[in-house]
């Protein structure tokens, strides 16, 4: 009896990617190059969630996932592994997706890491793996990543998603057009979910075809790739996509004939301070920018359970124990706290 459980136990766990196998275009070959593969998800909130869930049950070999944040009620709605008890004990991110990748399929290596992205992390995440996907919230971190990865030719999926819109390109080194290419031409925007809100259909919209690029990739099928950048609107009821190869500059900084990878430098990245006596910490953009006062202050008082002033040099967004106080050359005060991750998380989840 006990010989007959296991031997139905063994079918059962080989018929476990029949499905996709038998889907001739993919087929075993593509599911064994799966098997042997590491992915680095950068980010474990709506996109990120959904992304690592396809992936895991898929049969990757190998999934790293990375997120300085905790788990909020206000994530439940789109973000797919967490549970009610996770926001409730603000359990990591990182950890609390560990948790449940592991008890969905427990062949996949989950390795964790509860961190704010820097160059030296993501110097050390990237050793060993085949393919990076994007699943932050700011492009401080995205321009970072876009470097890194053409530094020591990774390929790798942006993909964003705010209200009914979403967006996502795959950029492979030395072939496509990068992300700091993109810059200037294609129109990313500056609203976030918790100014614009979000419906998870567009997440799902989003990471579906991140996760149908990252199969093509690690399936072995690369001509099979979309090759343009692909947005649209549910809403709307508008998709398009869009040939950027003409956009690949042969003096991009980041991929062109003479790289120098800026974004990698101290530079460029997103300067903080913590101010001395102060629970503030300082947060400057890496580089100079111009921001309407007027736009950020009505885009932030979208948040009913915000409170924004305003006057001719700053705005002031006050929530919950914290206030931002932002200057139209981007630079921006937040009191309440001396934790610079925590900082930067509300920075990018108000202002973008």
């Amino acid at each position: 009896m006990m010989e007959t459980e296991k031997s139905g136990a063994g079918v059962q766990a080989s018929d476990r990617y029949s499905r996709q196998e038998r889907f001739a275009p993919f087929g075993s070959e593509g599911q064994r190059r799966l098997a042997s593969s590491h992915v680095l998800i950068v980010g474990v909130g709506a996109l990120g969630t959904g992304i690592a869930e396809t992936l895991v049950r898929a049969g990757v070999g190998t999934v790293s996932i990375v997120d300085r944040d905790y788990v909020e009620w206000s994530n439940l709605q789109r973000q797919q592994l967490f549970q009610e008890s996770d926001a409730a004990e603000r359990y990591p991110k990182a950890v609390a997706a560990q948790r449940r990748l592991e008890a969905i399929n427990s062949e996949t290596v989950i390795h964790a890491h509860v961190l704010d992205v820097g160059v030296e992390e993501l110097e050390e995440l990237i050793q060993g793996v085949d393919l990076i996907m994007d699943a932050t919230d700011n492009f401080d971190t995205r321009l970072l990543m876009n470097d890194m990865a053409l530094k020591h030719r990774i390929p790798w999926i942006y993909g964003a998603c705010v209200g009914s819109y979403g967006v996502t390109y795959t950029i492979l080194p030395g072939q496509t057009a990068c992300l700091h290419c993109l810059l200037g031409t294609v129109p990313f925007g500056g609203e976030t979910c918790d100014t614009a809100g979000i419906i998870p259909q567009a997440v799902q919209m989003v990471t579906a075809n991140q996760t149908a690029e990252a199969f093509k990739l690690l399936g072995g099928y690369p001509k099979e790739l979309r090759g343009k950048l692909l947005s649209f609107d549910l809403w709307r009821n508008e998709y398009t996509a869009i040939a950027v190869d003409s956009l690949k500059k042969a003096d991009c900084p980041s991929c062109g004939n003479q790289p120098t990878y800026p974004y990698l430098s101290a530079s460029n990245r997103q300067k903080t301070d913590v101010l001395c006596g102060r629970d503030t910490i300082q947060i400057r953009p890496a580089k100079p920018v111009q921001l309407n006062l007027k736009e950020t202050a009505d885009r932030l008082a979208s948040v009913a359970e915000g409170k924004v002033e305003r006057n001719p040099f700053l705005v002031s967004f006050s929530i919950g124990v914290y206030r931002l106080v932002v200057f139209a050359d981007g630079r921006a005060l937040i009191h309440g706290t001396k934790d610079v991750a925590e900082a930067k998380s509300l920075y990018h989840r108000y202002l973008g």
